[in-house]
């Protein structure tokens, strides 16, 4: 982008400013550190950017336009002055008529987009009368058990209108088979369904442990996933492939979008295998990623991580669709750093990370409450959530111009940096097998664990500073309200549980769950027996125990 002789004037020039300018300053007055790094500590960082840090760069091949390969501008031409990002609240709330009251609330208050939580026993696949359910139902989201739960939860809500992302991995088939069933039920038609299901199995292996099944057949239900929404559900996004829980459980911004990547070419590469053609899904696969409180270095992250999936779409996979190589991204904020102490300054880290995922082209966007690190939000907290993103796209003009960051000597610099490091990340993993066979050594998981105690290491020397943790601390209790779940709540939904089992059709019940334990057998796409199964008011755990014996489950290690 700069003229040979131009960069050699600037090198020069700058070596005459560290000399005559720098260096009497440097001796009087030193700096704060002896070196500065990014937030992570994935990258060092410079004193100084010119233009001589990205001599390299071309502007055709490195940046575009916005809309056009290689993507690092955005995926869409206009991106947040033709539509700003779907402003999407995480919400859950112990039962579905509470959850449906917490949905109302927030499309009252302007959310674009609804996000589900969904809580541990109906993540692992077990119905709230469960043994391994007890004391846990609805504890971290809402409890589902049967249809007649999603029907409450959507209750008044048409799925027409409303863009819905529900965090659901292990039994992500019937979750969404549920999310279809109401929208059959409401006259719905299939194709005007939009939203995302996570359905992201690969991640639970590194990095949450939520998983039911071995890896080969998770990956199995992932394609199927793939290959019925290409027919049935086109505006759905099948998979939100997840690095957000990767930095969670304390990566670098690096090996977030390294690893993130690594396992979308598992999924391509799985779903190719089993038949299906790779422009055929490819474009409704979508991404969901963190945002921490280094504004530079997350908005090198995700300009980086669209221009990466692009090459590794065309180059790996031979994608000719231009949708099959548009890397679209949810933005959820850092839970992970969010602090109990001092919990109003979690709106200001709230404020900076949003910030820093606008900036870098995100496509929707949940901004977590102050309070999350102690508990469920409050509807104040949500509302002061929610209010941030709407602060953000009407007050601070950070939506009104594409990629506003761009050309900055230290932000593409930086964005060259991280991309390398990823890209040498998925190499790694390529050399070691894949990411299947990575996880499945352990490999992935002591990388991240390696880089998290370095982390705390740092925090507890004081050579890392958290605001209010420790630096900068008051001797005082929090005072606020938190939210609760009730205890009784349990009871309710068992209840009402054995209500649905008392007046359903039990024979239709056992045909449709059979039907189901057919494909799955038989290597039939498991989706519409299992669409018909929830419909017959089968229960999640009926339906996940069938997949539990014909594909056993999986123990780490073993």
């Amino acid at each position: 982008m700069f003229d040979d002789e131009d960069l050699a004037t600037i090198r020069e020039a700058k070596a005459e400013w560290e000399t005559e300018t720098l260096g009497p300053t440097l001796d009087r007055f030193g700096e704060r550190a002896e070196a500065f790094d990014t937030d992570t500590g994935g990258q060092s960082v410079d004193r100084l950017y010119t233009p001589a840090d990205v001599a390299d760069l071309d502007y055709s091949e490195d940046l575009g336009f916005p809309g056009q390969e290689p993507y690092t501008r955005g995926v869409y031409p206009t991106m947040h002055r033709g539509r700003l990002w779907t402003m999407r609240q995480y919400a859950g709330m112990g039962t579905a008529r509470e959850t449906n009251e917490r949905f109302n609330y927030l499309i009252d208050q302007g959310s674009s987009g609804l996000s589900m939580a969904f809580d541990l026993p109906t993540q692992m696949g077990y119905d709230s009368d469960a043994a391994m359910a007890a004391g846990e139902v609805g504890k971290a989201g809402v409890a589902i058990d049967t249809l007649a739960d999603f029907e409450t939860v959507f209750d008044g809500i048409p799925l027409d209108e409303v863009s819905t992302s529900m965090t659901i991995n292990a039994p992500a088939v019937v979750l969404l088979a549920m999310y279809i069933a109401v929208g059959d039920k409401q006259g719905v038609d299939r194709t005007q369904l939009r939203g995302t299901v996570q359905n992201d199995i690969m991640k639970e292996y590194i990095a949450r442990n939520l998983f039911i099944y071995p890896p080969e057949p998770s990956m199995r239900l992932v394609t199927d996933t793939f290959a019925f929404a290409a027919d049935e559900v086109p505006n759905f996004n099948t998979i939100s492939i997840s690095g957000y829980h990767i930095r969670e459980a304390g990566s670098t911004a690096a090996q977030e979008i390294g690893f993130t990547l690594a396992n979308g070419i598992e999924y391509v590469e799985a779903a190719i295998e089993a038949g299906q053609d790779v422009d055929a899904f490819a474009p409704q696969l979508s991404f969901f990623f963190n945002a921490h409180n280094n504004i530079f270095e997350e908005v090198a992250k995700f300009r980086a991580a669209r221009r990466l999936w692009a090459t590794i779409m065309d180059e790996r996979f031979g994608a000719e669709n231009p949708k099959s190589k548009q890397l679209k991204f949810h933005t959820q904020t850092g839970g992970s750093t969010l602090t109990a102490q001092q919990i109003e300054n979690n709106v200001v880290r709230v404020g900076y990370q949003a910030l820093a995922a606008v900036l870098g082209g995100t496509q929707s966007l949940h901004t977590n409450g102050k309070d999350e690190a102690l508990s469920l939000p409050t509807e104040q907290s949500v509302r002061t959530a929610l209010r941030t993103q709407q602060i953000l796209a009407h007050e601070s003009g950070a939506a009104d111009t594409i990629d506003p960051l761009a050309g900055s000597y230290y932000v593409e610099s930086l964005t060259d940096e991280v991309e390398a490091d990823a890209r040498e990340i998925i190499d790694t993993v390529d050399e070691r097998g894949g990411m299947l066979r990575a996880v499945d050594t352990g490999y992935v998981q002591q990388q991240i664990q390696d880089v998290a105690y370095e982390r705390q290491q740092e925090i507890e020397s004081g050579e890392r500073i958290i605001v209010g943790v420790n630096e900068f601390e008051v001797d005082e209790d929090p005072e606020m309200e938190l939210e609760t779940v009730d205890e009784e709540d349990e009871q309710r939904q068992i209840d009402r549980l054995e209500q649905v089992k008392a007046e359903r059709d039990g024979a239709a019940v056992d045909e449709a769950l059979a039907a189901v334990a057919d494909a799955a057998a038989s290597g039939d796409n498991v989706l519409p027996p299992t669409i018909q199964a929830v419909k017959a008011y089968a229960t999640v755990q009926e339906i996940c125990d069938v997949f539990r014996d014909e594909f056993g489950e999986y123990q780490p290690g073993i």
